[in-house]
C-alpha cells in the first residue's frame, strides 16, 4: 500500500484548497527540521510526505489520478488504462509507453520556500537529509524564534504575482432568475505539471442560480485560469447578464409588464391577463379609467428578494393607449355628448 495523502495532511478527501493550505501551513511548521534540532531524521520524514501529499492534493490534476489509482499509479507503477484519466485529467507521454503518468516529488525545500514567500530559506543543518541547503538558517536570519513569529503563516515576503481575474458574461433567462437553476460552464485551460511544462485540459464548472439574482452579480472560481511559470493561476469570474424578456422587463425586484390598448378600453375598463415566470395564469380585472401614465400594482407578483426569500417584488403593469388617428364628425359629436359637461 502507497502513502495515504490525505491522512498525511489530516484531511477528508473532500478537502478544498483552503482545507489543504491551512493542513499544510499547520504540519511544515510543525515538523520543519529546524524546529526538531533533537528529533531530525523522523522530523526530515515528515516533512518530506507532508510536502509530497500537499503538491499531489493541491494539484487537481495529480489528485484525480492519484485518486483512481493510489501512490503507485501516480508515480508511474501501474499504467492507467486508456487514453484519458479521471475527470477529464491529461496524463504525461514520458516515453515509458503509451499513457503512463510519472509523478516525481519536488524538493520539499521549494514547496516550503514557495509557500511562505522565501527564497532559499534554509541552512547547512539539512544537507545530511538530501535536501537542498541554502546560505543562511532561520536562526541565523531571524533568531532562534523564527517559527512563533508566523502566526497564521502569513508571508515575510511577497509571492508569485497574480494576474487580473478573467471575466465572462453568464447569459440567464428571466426565468431561471426567478426560479433559480443549475448551469454547468464547460472550460479549456493550461496547467503546468512539475517540470513547467504546461498541458491543455477541460474542466465542468457548477453554477447555482439563485433566485432573486441580479444583472452584474459576480461567481468567482479561484486560481481557474491557465497556470504560468512564475506566476499564479487568475481567477475565473462569471458575470450574470439578463436575457431580453418578451413579456416582462425588471426593475430592482420589480417586474414590469406594457400593455396596448385602445382608447375605448381604456375608458370603459380592460382586464389584464398575464402569465407568471413560474407559469401560473393572473386575471387583472382594471375598473379605473386608464389614462397614459396610470400603472396598476399588483402586490409580491414581482422577481424574489435574495437576501429575504419569503418576500417578493411587485407587478407593475403600464399602458400604451392607441389613440384614433382620425374622428368623422358625427364621432366627435357624440364624445362631446358623452363627455362633455
Amino acid at each position: 500500500m502507497g502513502l495515504d495523502y490525505y491522512k498525511v495532511l489530516q484531511v477528508d478527501k473532500n478537502a478544498k484548497d483552503d482545507d489543504l493550505k491551512k493542513a499544510y501551513r499547520k504540519l511544515a511548521m510543525k515538523w520543519h527540521p529546524d524546529k526538531n534540532p533533537n528529533n531530525k531524521k523522523e522530523a526530515e520524514a515528515k516533512f518530506k510526505q507532508i510536502s509530497e501529499a500537499y503538491e499531489v492534493l493541491s494539484d487537481p490534476q495529480k489528485r484525480a489520478v492519484y485518486d483512481q489509482y493510489g501512490e503507485e499509479g501516480l508515480k508511474g507503477q501501474v499504467p492507467p488504462p486508456g487514453a484519458g484519466g479521471p475527470g477529464g485529467a491529461t496524463f504525461f507521454h514520458t516515453g515509458e509507453g503509451p499513457n503512463v503518468f510519472r509523478f516525481n516529488p519536488r524538493d520539499a525545500n521549494d514547496i516550503f520556500a514557495e509557500f511562505f514567500g522565501f527564497s532559499s530559506p534554509f541552512g547547512g543543518g539539512m544537507g545530511g537529509s538530501g535536501m537542498r541547503g541554502g546560505s543562511r538558517s532561520f536562526g541565523g536570519m531571524f533568531g532562534d524564534d523564527i517559527f512563533s513569529s508566523f502566526g497564521e503563516g502569513r508571508p515575510m515576503s511577497q509571492g508569485p504575482r497574480k494576474p487580473p481575474p478573467i471575466e465572462n458574461k453568464l447569459p440567464c433567462s428571466l426565468e431561471d432568475l426567478y426560479k433559480g437553476t443549475t448551469k454547468k460552464m464547460k472550460i479549456s485551460r493550461e496547467i503546468a505539471d512539475a517540470s513547467g511544462k504546461t498541458l491543455p485540459v477541460e474542466e465542468i464548472l457548477t453554477i447555482d442560480i439563485k433566485p432573486g439574482w441580479k444583472k452584474g452579480t459576480k461567481i468567482t472560481f479561484p486560481e481557474k485560469g491557465n497556470e504560468q511559470p512564475g506566476m499564479l493561476p487568475a481567477d475565473l469570474v462569471f458575470v450574470i447578464d439578463e436575457k431580453p424578456h418578451s413579456t416582462f422587463t425588471r426593475d430592482g425586484n420589480d417586474l414590469v409588464a406594457t400593455q396596448k390598448i385602445s382608447l375605448a378600453e381604456a375608458l370603459t375598463g380592460y382586464t389584464v391577463h398575464l402569465t407568471t415566470l413560474d407559469g401560473r395564469n393572473l386575471t387583472i380585472p382594471i375598473n379605473n379609467v386608464i389614462h397614459p401614465s396610470y400603472e396598476e400594482v399588483v402586490p409580491r407578483e414581482g422577481m424574489p428578494i435574495l437576501k429575504e426569500p419569503s418576500r417578493r417584488g411587485n407587478l407593475r403593469i403600464k399602458f400604451n393607449i392607441k389613440f384614433p388617428t382620425r374622428l368623422t364628425a358625427e364621432q366627435k359629436a357624440g364624445i362631446k355628448r358623452l363627455l362633455g359637461p
